[in-house]
């Protein structure tokens, strides 16, 4: 099943190594005498980061009739990992904003395009101190390395530049990192980024204090990217070189990578491990941000899932920041509908999440009063018409039981007593993806698990469709002596290892794995019950279709079980597993 991705997303998405090579959108060309919509001019801003002193290579995008007399409110961008100012995406932002009367200044973020320093992950110590000195500059505090100087941006006060920020996945992550250092930034877009970079690349959906389990195939993909710049970026600005152990990344990030191929996790190193990713991600430092958000999240994302979103969104709202929420159809693994968002296309106009960015802007660049920042939650409908929309994201609305007979049930005193086995093997037999296949274009097999190394529980055929917002939650309890006797050693590696999952299967028996979502799970102790938050996902279950929970022994995309672990679920009336679902139309049963 080929998951072809568009362009702009392929920019987006990170581990893109052909969207690194793709040239810049040409900008349009104003008929014979016709004043240009706006100009481009490139920039060089020498910054101190991470202790070295580096250039940051930008262009500032300047409307026609902007000037100290007639300012205009800022956007500041910067790419995707692995792209620049100028790929398809990132200098497509800097003329959609400027078309529509916005200063934009268009960046390449540290360590890539022919910006210098390492690549530190979106640091707020380091990335977000960069981009506020790109803010000094809008604010007309400093000048660019050539003299030029910002006399045209709205200012709020002095040295207060009116200014927000827009971006994609690493380019979604550094204006959080930057907020949360310079609360003169107004408005923030975040889209398909993380909250959490443990939990993005070693999750663990029962147990975030607990290691996760390792996304290789994406972890891996952005490291070699990343150690590969000299193959896509000639001449490398020295400040951009570490050393022969860890090149063109900062040293934790490439411990951390090692590490997490290691396939041991010692207490000690793990803690430390754990402790960095967390540092430079949202989740550490969410606290210190106040400036608006709309958070824009893929449904189709299996590195920076909605969970991420939604962590980010309600810790936000917590502290009363003017937070927004919205579910488009696309992320890092694809899933462009039409009429949906695409920057590089500049449609902003045409599509519900272009509308809502521009209503965003319009509220808090512009201060315009009666923009419509709308609602605080909407979700793409695949299939039905237009976005929908809710106060909160919903909530967890029925309660399914798992019987001994692998059946999913909907009510306790269904359940048949009961149990049943499966086995890890020492290679993978479940299949949920290859993760950068879509994202290159290359075509990536069904989902698929081995007989005898996965279990499943299946509803009635459904009388009705059932509408799915959110993320399934399931409580489960296993039996695993082989994972018991190991678990206390102090190395994480030797506990139980497994993934969950939800399948829909059509009347003719094909299974759907929603936008391959799985739910990796580490279990910290097999004796006792342990609590899983599946990846969440926006899908309806058609009428004659049935629903499938499953928990395998192992997956393709991660690593697995060190060691054969034979696994048993139990089943008995009176203490069944149980599958949780956020349903926002229908019933299971």
């Amino acid at each position: 099943m080929s998951r072809a991705v568009p362009r702009s997303r392929k920019v987006l998405a990170l581990a893109a190594g052909a969207a690194v090579l793709a040239g810049p959108l040409t900008l349009a060309t104003p008929a014979s005498g016709a004043e240009a919509p706006y100009s481009v001019t490139p920039l060089r801003f020498t910054v101190e980061a991470g202790g070295r002193s580096c250039v940051v290579d930008a262009d500032l995008y300047r409307p026609a009739g902007v000037d100290a007399a007639h300012p205009a409110p800022a956007v500041l961008a910067t790419n995707g990992f692995g792209g620049s100012k100028s790929d398809g995406s990132t200098d497509a932002i800097g003329k959609a904003f400027a078309e529509r009367g916005y200063a934009g200044l268009v960046y390449s973020g540290l360590g890539f395009g022919k910006s210098g320093c390492l690549i530190s992950l979106d640091d707020p110590e380091i990335d977000g101190r960069a981009a506020a000195r790109l803010v000094d500059f809008l604010a007309g505090a400093r000048a660019a390395d050539d003299g030029t100087r910002a006399d045209f941006v709205t200012r709020d006060g002095a040295g207060d530049p009116r200014v927000g920020m827009i971006g994609g996945s690493y380019g979604g992550a550094v204006q959080l990192a930057a907020a949360s250092v310079d609360p003169r930034i107004d408005a923030l877009v975040p889209l398909i980024t993380w909250n959490d970079l443990a939990y993005s690349l070693a999750p663990n959906a029962a147990d975030r204090a607990t290691p996760g389990v390792f996304k290789w195939q994406w972890a891996n993909g952005f490291y070699l990217m990343g150690e590969g710049q000299p193959l896509l970026v000639p001449s490398l600005d020295p400040s951009r070189i570490n050393s022969l152990r860890c090149l063109h990344f900062v040293t934790d990030a490439c411990d951390t990578v090692r590490l997490l191929n290691s396939g041991r996790y010692p207490k000690a190193e793990t803690e430390k491990m754990l402790a960095y990713a967390r540092s430079v991600s949202p989740v550490s430092y969410i606290d210190r941000i106040t400036a608006p958000t709309l958070i824009v999240q893929g449904q189709a994302d299996t590195l920076f899932n909605l969970n991420e979103a939604r962590a980010t969104y309600e810790r936000l709202r917590e502290r009363g920041v003017d937070t927004r929420m919205i579910w488009q159809s696309w992320g890092h693994s694809g899933g462009q509908k039409p009429g949906e968002l695409d920057l590089a296309q500049g449609n902003l106009e045409g599509s519900y999440v272009g509308q809502r960015i521009l209503g965003w802007f319009d509220r808090y660049l512009r201060k315009d009063p009666a923009a419509d920042t709308g609602p605080a939650f909407a979700w793409y409908r695949d299939g039905q018409s237009g976005y929908g929309t809710a106060a909160r994201v919903p909530a967890l609305s029925q309660r399914l039981y798992l019987s001994g007979d692998g059946k999913l049930v909907d009510n306790g005193t269904k359940v048949a007593r009961g149990s049943r086995t499966y086995s890890n093997w020492l290679f993978p037999t479940s299949h949920s993806e290859s993760s950068l296949a879509g994202t290159i274009g290359l075509p990536d097999p069904r989902p698929y698990d081995t007989a005898g190394t996965y279990l499943g529980w299946t509803s009635a055929p459904l009388t009705a469709p059932v509408d799915l917002v959110g993320a399934p939650r399931a409580t489960l309890k296993v039996d695993s002596p082989a994972a018991e006797r190991v678990q206390g050693s102090g190395d994480a590696a030797d506990e139980l290892v497994l993934f969950a999952k939800l399948y829909d299967i059509a009347p003719d028996g094909t299974k759907t794995l929603v936008n391959r979502l799985v739910a990796p799970v580490r279990v910290p102790d097999v004796t006792r019950p342990f609590t899983v938050e599946l990846p969440a996902v926006v899908h309806r279950y058609e009428t004659g279709h049935r629903l499938e929970l499953v928990i395998a022994g192992s997956d393709t995309a991660y690593s697995g079980n060190r060691g054969i672990k034979p696994v048993t679920v139990v089943s008995a009336p009176g203490n069944p597993g149980t599958l949780e679902l956020p349903l926002v139309q229908g019933r299971v049963g």
